[in-house]
């Protein structure tokens, strides 16, 4: 038994020997490539002084001078005082290594590499990764939060948003003719507020949307909307045509990140199976600002009995109050917007886990509640986060000014933005980001190109119409009668007036030509589109009349006086129905919308994003050529009602597979982008459609036709997102 037992001894005590030997081996070859890190590293550091000091031939290395290091008994006295038991290293300072060296050395010692030692084609790499694992649990803890009382509260916030967009684009073309009649705009300065509005809702498109991938989306519309609702605000009371420019402007910039913001934010809120179709609902409020817009211009632009003024220098007219009744969606956003949280997809993307499961755990408990089920417990505990890579930015530590550091900060800002807008290029959203840039620029071109000369086309019908029913007078002679009624739509030529009186009438659109007036007095006269042509004046009076030395063209005036004459634009439009139909018009063409965007609501989810991008598209091509057999204002009203119908299914399809096809750090940019190209199609088509009215029917049709087709088959080479997970 003892000899058993002292058997058992030695094993144990040679087992220990060998295993302390072999431990002693693996620390000389780990101290072998400390040390010829650290002797490397050191020789670079002093070799400046060698190059200095010929005579010195030596360098300090850990109390070593000039010796080699002997393998045997390690190579530096950096284990000096280590104890092979505790495997404690007592050592002096060893160097700072490189960085790859550093990183060779942590390999070396099997630890794991730090950030710091590792390239950024490495850390894309791994924040990819992240992003895929972060894109499925993502998808699985907003099916669990379930679809309820805050995603619809959400949904009814941002509709307000998106119903400010849609006022905003309306508004433009409603105010556009009484805004310049009273501020006295002449031919060549008219046409510039619709431009400037377009130009500033393209600017901020881009430029929001950027930010919000950088600051978060519900920053972002804040500031957006707070910009428009300002900006829309002070235009109503300012009385120059430039400052009133100047705030148009930038009210289309503020309003110009409302749709690339509010689809990026509510998408990341929404489940897979919901996204489709809550976001077609979600575009109705587009339509909902139309319908809005069209419906107060209709009940307060033609009363003009609303206005007021505050001498001859301040005029508050009725198309003013038409202006602050449209900010008021955009007031009732910001409103509510301060009472919504940010998106908790945007706070993982930038590494705040602690913010975003406090939300995440906010939409869970209050869908819950709504259901009844208090007593249901939030289960997610951890969410992976993407790693989150620095950038290195240069700022000026001796900006000693204010308005410098701001300078450096903005700056920094729009570099980011810039940044991001480049990612739209890269693998593997370059050919996405192609393919939809094509699909964007075609869609708003035939469709706002045709929104425009759908009107001017109704326009030009009822100018022809009311040309046909033009009165005639040839050499009549009138002596000593008082006009005191209206004259309208007549033409008058080779007339004699003798002894006439004209007091209390209004003139609208009446001429008169080679005609004599002779001891005539024209007393509070107002008129429109009204003219003397080649006319002669013998002792007439003009008193309180709005005759202006443009309305006579090639007249003399022989022994007349003019007292009080008005000058200036006059709004006075009482009998003017025009502009009731005008507005009419637009109601039913926004109307139209309606069908289309239930349809695509239903259908989204169904039949596929692309499908309907495509089929709606190429319909909307094949819808124009009906407008050969618009001959009356009837058939063109329907024409155009038709062809919105047909339009808003791809306009929807095209707003959801834009948010699918993006990943979360460049969502919002990449929509802003292409919402940006679209504001520019619009004022390219506008241009080229507007000139083509009363000329030609044909290239409008064969143009609009073409690029709505050739775009709905480049959309159909899109890949399908209708069953993958939010990027």
């Amino acid at each position: 038994m003892e000899e058993t037992y002292k058997d058992r001894t030695s094993l144990v005590k040679g087992a220990k020997d060998i295993a302390k030997e072999v431990k002693r081996q693996a620390v000389k070859k780990v101290n072998k490539a400390v040390d010829k890190a650290q002797d490397g590293y050191t020789q670079r550091s002093y070799s400046r002084f060698q190059d200095e000091e010929d005579d010195d031939d030596y360098y300090v290395q850990g109390g070593n001078y000039g010796v080699e290091a002997n393998d045997d008994e390690g190579s530096s006295e950096a284990t000096e005082g280590h104890d092979e038991d505790d495997e404690i290293y007592e050592g002096e300072y060893q160097g700072i290594p490189s960085m790859g060296q550093g990183k060779d050395s942590m390999v070396a010692l099997g630890q794991p590499v730090r950030d710091e030692y590792k390239d950024r084609h490495e850390l894309e790499t791994e924040r990819k990764a992240d992003e895929e694992e972060l894109a499925q649990q993502y998808e699985l803890i907003i099916q669990e939060c379930g679809h309820g009382r805050f995603q619809w509260a959400l949904f009814f916030v941002l509709g307000m948003a998106l119903m400010a967009d849609g006022v905003e684009v309306f508004v433009v073309g409603f105010v556009l003719p009484s805004a310049e009649t009273d501020m006295c705009i002449p031919n060549s300065g008219s046409g510039w507020l619709g431009s400037i509005v377009y130009l500033g809702m393209m600017v901020g498109a881009f430029f929001w949307g950027g930010l919000a991938d950088k600051v978060g989306r519900r920053q972002s519309l804040l500031i957006c909307m707070s910009v428009n609702g300002f900006f829309a605000f002070l235009s109503s009371f300012v009385q120059g045509y430039g400052f009133f420019l100047f705030c148009r402007l930038f009210s289309g910039f503020g309003i110009g990140g409302a749709v690339p913001t509010v689809f990026s934010y509510f998408s990341e809120v929404l489940a897979r199976e919901k996204r489709g179709e809550h976001l077609s609902w979600l575009c109705m409020f587009w339509m909902i600002g139309g319908i809005y817009a069209s419906a107060m211009a209709w009940a307060i632009i033609p009363h003009y009995g609303w206005s007021f003024s505050m001498g001859s220098a301040y005029q508050f007219h009725s198309w003013r109050v038409f202006v602050i009744v449209c900010a008021l969606p955009c007031v009732s956003s910001v409103v509510a917007l301060t009472f919504m949280p940010e998106s908790p997809r945007f706070l993982l993307e930038i590494g705040k886990h602690d913010e975003a499961w406090m939300i995440l755990k906010q939409i869970h408990d209050t869908n819950m509640r709504a259901r009844g089920q208090p007593e249901k417990v939030f289960t997610v505990n951890r969410i992976k986060t993407p790693k989150q890579i620095d950038e290195l930015i240069e700022i000026e530590s001796d900006t000693g000014t204010w308005y410098r550091r701001c300078f450096v900060r903005i700056r920094t800002e729009l570099y980011g933005i810039w940044l991001t807008f480049m990612r739209c290029f890269n693998y593997p959203v370059k050919d996405n980001t192609i393919k939809l840039t094509i699909v964007w620029f075609t869609l708003s071109f035939g469709y706002y190109g045709l929104s425009v000369w759908f009107p001017d086309v109704i326009k030009h019908l009822q100018s022809d119409e009311y040309a046909s029913r033009v009165k005639l007078f040839r050499n009549e002679e009138v002596s000593h009668f008082v006009f005191n009624f209206t004259l309208e739509n007549q033409i008058h030529s080779n007339g004699e007036y003798i002894n006439d009186r004209f007091v209390m009438m209004k003139f609208k659109s009446v001429t008169f030509e080679d005609s004599l007036f002779k001891n005539c007095v024209f007393e509070d006269i107002t008129s429109l589109n009204t003219y003397f042509r080649n006319c002669t004046f013998v002792n007439t009076t003009f008193y309180n009349t709005d005759l202006e030395q443009y309305k006579f063209v090639d007249s003399d005036f022989i022994n007349c006086t003019f007292f009080h004459i008005r000058t200036g634009c006059q709004i006075s439009f009482d009998d003017d129905y025009s502009a009731y139909w005008i507005y009419f018009v637009n109601f039913l063409g926004t109307l139209a919308v309606l069908p289309g965007n239930i349809v695509s609501a239903l259908l989204m989810d169904r039949i596929g994003r692309l499908t309907m991008l495509g089929g709606s598209m190429v319909l909307s091509g094949i819808s124009c050529f009906f407008l050969w057999f618009g001959t009356s204002e009837s058939m063109m009203i329907g024409m155009l009602c038709l062809y919105n119908g047909l339009t808003i299914s791809a306009w929807n399809s095209l707003d959801v597979i834009t948010v699918e096809l993006y990943p979360t750090d460049r969502r919002a940019t990449g929509f802003g982008f292409l919402n940006a190209l679209c504001k520019a199609a619009a004022v390219l088509g506008n241009l080229i459609f507007g000139s083509l009215v009363g000329i030609t029917k044909a290239i409008p049709i064969l143009l609009a036709s073409t690029v709505l087709v050739c775009g709905g088959l480049v959309g159909l080479r899109l890949p399908d997102t209708r069953t993958q997970v939010l990027m």
